[in-house]
């Protein structure tokens, strides 16, 4: 029988092209759980294993997408984190995810038009713009130093050239370029800020933007730190609000792949069953401390440029993904990213949110 590009076909020639996806998403994937004291391989691994649990329940047609990180959940998690504790935290998340299953379940009897009557752009308009007012000043304070009382002009120096080159990949750059602009933006700030390091060393009183010590002391091969959710109350009031934004987000993802591949996701294998997978993404990642998980628009930006349709490129990319959440040297590696530099991306991300 004849296959379409689009169907699933899981080949072993196909791990390259999937560790290049996950290498797309990889900037926006570690930033998350780097700015709300999550920890990045913990990420790692319920990023892959969110995006099989999708591709599990959409099976018949499933969309070639990533899931990972969902920045919309920033704010309440870094609040939640320094309030209550990360498991506290947690349980909130997993009530996100289960805000997502009871979409899903009402969009199955109502059908899709009922997800946009129901959270229609005057609802959800003032949602994602407060999470953007939230955040601004914790990112204002990471770009300019004083959450770590680094000197100011060391980080704004650092967060500055950061920012800049952020923009500059984002407006000039070129093919998969274009579609990592923040990787490129943690790149060129930490290497900005070892060069700063360089220039100030042995300069009385300074200390270090980056410290390598952790990488040193750090062992190849790690169990994740996870994390077991308890119940709180206060947390899941105060996150179950943020979960409408992620969710119209998710229709407008699947109308985008919908659009490059041809095919009507929102049909086959239907809304219904894609916000639950991304439910379930995210209940799983939560039940073992990770952030909530959500379909990513720049992966498909790369099945635009690449024109990998094959739905098991993004399972190679899950592999990965959980391959690499157990090297503990990455894990310290990305621990070690001068928080000016995380502050730059952060004035621009939360910008554009407000």
């Amino acid at each position: 029988m004849k296959t379409e590009p689009t169907d699933y076909n899981f080949r072993p020639k196909d791990a390259v092209i999937g560790m290049q996806f996950l290498f797309v998403a990889f900037g926006a994937l570690v930033l998350v759980p780097i700015l709300t004291g999550l920890n990045p391989n913990v990420a790692l691994f319920t990023a892959g294993i969110g995006t099989l649990a999708f591709q599990l329940i959409t099976k018949g047609n499933i969309p070639p997408i990533f899931l990972a990180s969902s920045f919309a959940f920033i704010a309440p998690i870094s609040f939640g984190v320094k309030e209550w504790g990360i498991p506290a935290t947690m349980s909130g998340l997993i009530a996100a995810g289960l805000f997502y299953v009871a979409l899903s379940f009402l969009v199955r009897v109502f059908g899709k038009g009922f997800i946009h009557k129901l959270l229609p752009p005057v609802v959800v308009g003032p949602v994602i713009m407060s999470i953007g007012l939230i955040l601004s000043n914790i990112a204002v304070d990471m770009a300019i130093g004083k959450a770590t009382n680094t000197p100011q002009s060391a980080a704004l120096f650092v967060s500055l050239i950061t920012l800049a080159a952020v923009l500059f990949t984002s407006i000039l750059g070129k093919g998969m370029f274009k579609l990592i602009p923040i990787l490129v933006g943690i790149i060129v700030g930490y290497v900005t800020a070892y060069g700063y390091d360089l220039y100030h060393a042995g300069s009385e009183g300074y200390v270090n933007l980056v410290d390598f010590s952790k990488i040193q002391s750090a062992a190849w091969f790690s169990i994740p730190a996870f994390t077991t959710p308890t119940l709180h109350w206060d947390a899941i009031i105060y996150i179950l609000p943020i979960a409408i934004a992620p969710a119209v987000e998710h229709i407008g993802d699947m109308l985008a792949i919908s659009n490059v591949t041809k095919k009507d996701y929102l049909e086959k294998p239907g809304l219904h069953k894609t916000l639950l997978g991304d439910g379930v993404a995210t209940i799983l990642a939560s039940a073992v401390g990770g952030p909530p998980n959500t379909t990513y628009s720049e992966v498909t930006g790369a099945v635009t440029v690449t024109n990998a349709y094959n739905p098991a490129i993004m399972t190679w990319a899950a592999i990965a993904a959980i391959t690499l959440a157990f090297v503990g040297k990455l894990g310290a590696a990305l621990s070690t990213i001068p928080v000016p530099v995380m502050g730059g991306i952060m004035l621009l991300l939360f910008g554009i949110i407000t």
